[in-house]
Parts: C-alpha cells; sequence; structure tokens
C-alpha cells in the first residue's frame, strides 16, 4: 500500500485526494513496519465507543483507484458483515494521516479497510480464538491480496493475531443509533490472556472453512471452464459456489478448503503465472 502523508500542500486537490486514499500499511508486510518496543499493556486501552459522526470529507469518494485497481465506497454500513483474513499495521505509521483525515494512532482502536464509510464502527472478532474487539475504522486498506481489514497494533494485540501477523475474523457493522452497540463497547473491556495463553475458542470456527477465490461469473458455463481449467494444477479441490439470490446469479470459484492464510498465499502467487491475478482468500 501507499501511505497518505505527504503534506497538502504539495500537491492539488485531486493528488491529495488520491495521496489521502493511498491508506494504511499492509501490517508487517510492509517494509519497515512492526511492533513498538518494549511492553504494551492493552487492558488499559478501552475499545471504540460507537457515536454518530459526520463522514469524513475526503474519505468516501464514490470510487478510487489504488495499483491500478478500482474500489468502490459503499454509501451505507448497515447491516455489513464479512470473514476474511485480518492484518495489522504498527510503527511505520504511526502518527501519520489516515485516508479519513485522522492522524494514526497504533495504540487507538482503529482499523482500515477498502470499502466501508470512513467512519463506521465494527466489531471484530477471532474466528479461532473467540476474542472480540471494537475498533473505528477511519483509514483505506489493507491492499495486500487476500486481507480484508487492517487493525491498529493494539487491536491486533487484543486479538491475540500480533505474534502471527495474520487471522481469520469476522467483521459486523455497528449502528451507533443503538443503545446496545455502546454497552458492548463499554463491557468489552477485559484483562487479555498473553498470547502464550491463547485457546481456541469451542466451536468458535469449527464450521468455518478458507479458500481462495479465483473467479466469479454470472454464467456456471464460465465458472465451470476455469474450474476445469484448474482442476489439475491446484493441488487442492476447485469448487463452484452458487449465489443465494435467483435473480442474480452468480458463481463463485475457490480452491479448497485450504489449511492456512499462508497456504493461499502461495497458491495466489502460482496462479499469477497462469494469469489468474484477482483472486482473494474468503472464510465460508
Amino acid at each position: 500500500m501507499t501511505s497518505s502523508l505527504q503534506r497538502m500542500h504539495r500537491f492539488t486537490p485531486a493528488l491529495a485526494l488520491l495521496a489521502l486514499l493511498g491508506g494504511c500499511a499492509s501490517g508487517p508486510f510492509q517494509r519497515g513496519d512492526g511492533a513498538p518496543s518494549g511492553h504494551v499493556n492493552v487492558d488499559a486501552i478501552p475499545d471504540a465507543v460507537p457515536r454518530h459522526e459526520p463522514l469524513s470529507k475526503y474519505g468516501n469518494p464514490p470510487t478510487y483507484i489504488v495499483h491500478g485497481k478500482s474500489y468502490t465506497t459503499l454509501n451505507s454500513s448497515q447491516g455489513f458483515i464479512e470473514r476474511g483474513i485480518a492484518s495489522w499495521y504498527g510503527t511505520k505509521f504511526h502518527g501519520r494521516r489516515t485516508s479519513s483525515g485522522e492522524t494514526y494512532n497504533m495504540y487507538a482502536m482503529t482499523a482500515a479497510h477498502k470499502t466501508l464509510p470512513l467512519p463506521t464502527y465494527v466489531e471484530v472478532t477471532n474466528l479461532d480464538n473467540g476474542r472480540r474487539v471494537i475498533v473505528k475504522v477511519n483509514d483505506r486498506g489493507p491492499f495486500h491480496d487476500g486481507r480484508i481489514i487492517d487493525l491498529s497494533y493494539a487491536a491486533a494485540i487484543k486479538l491475540g493475531i500480533n505474534t502471527h501477523g495474520t487471522g481469520r475474523v469476522e467483521i459486523r457493522a455497528i449502528d451507533p443509533s443503538r443503545p446496545q452497540a455502546h454497552r458492548l463497547a463499554q463491557q468489552r473491556v477485559q484483562p487479555t490472556a498473553p498470547a502464550d495463553a491463547v485457546k481456541t475458542a469451542p466451536d468458535a470456527a469449527s464450521d468455518q472453512h478458507l479458500y481462495l477465490q479465483v473467479g466469479a461469473f454470472n454464467s456456471r458455463l464460465n465458472a465451470e471452464n476455469l474450474r476445469r481449467r484448474l482442476a489439475q494444477m491446484a493441488g487442492s479441490p476447485v469448487h463452484i459456489f452458487p449465489g443465494s439470490d435467483p435473480t442474480q446469479p452468480v458463481y463463485r470459484v475457490r480452491i479448497g478448503p485450504l489449511a492456512s492464510d499462508q497456504e493461499a498465499q502461495q497458491l495466489a502467487s502460482r496462479l499469477v503465472h497462469q494469469g489468474i491475478t484477482n483472486t482473494s482468500v474468503v472464510i465460508d
């Protein structure tokens, strides 16, 4: 990803907007990024408290382009739920400007997302250990393939994904007008177990599987052609997942289940040589 930290007076308004939309880092995958030195007591850091805020003036264009790929900003976060791989970002971007115009603080409970309106409050659940946090989405990213959200360093520690760099998560948008959203935020401040004491929560992800999605088609025939093409070279089963809306048919071609995010990324790298570049890691 690119950062949004160039000073505004160096750019025309249009170029400044593009710089802001460059968004955050891709967590520890960015050269020079990482964790701060010393211990961070995340027990003393409260979750974000959802509240009504005006939309960011610069962070919500209808569409924007990063690294040659176009993204469409959602008009609303109502009912938004997504599962996938989370990463985090830290020291390299601490103190720099986010896409919303706020300053990135790796010790605050914030996050970056490619399409949610800025700001949006979301509850993030680690599907492998059951931990949950509430964060404020105030930045754009991650623009590393296969990631759905970039968490602040503090949020990553509270979820227990800071050591491995990534983790399987579910994110749910919160409506600030609902009183229970505020109670969730207040009740979420709990002592956090040490990283080496994290256990897999019972049934937290027992029915969830990780796939590499390699295409989505309106035509079943096109999806079947890609499935047959990949069947001999993927090394893992290739499936077609039909959409649930009969009025708007969609057929998603996915490889898996896969054992880990790392396996998915290695497979995605191999597929690039076959001309398949628009892949994403999904949990279903």
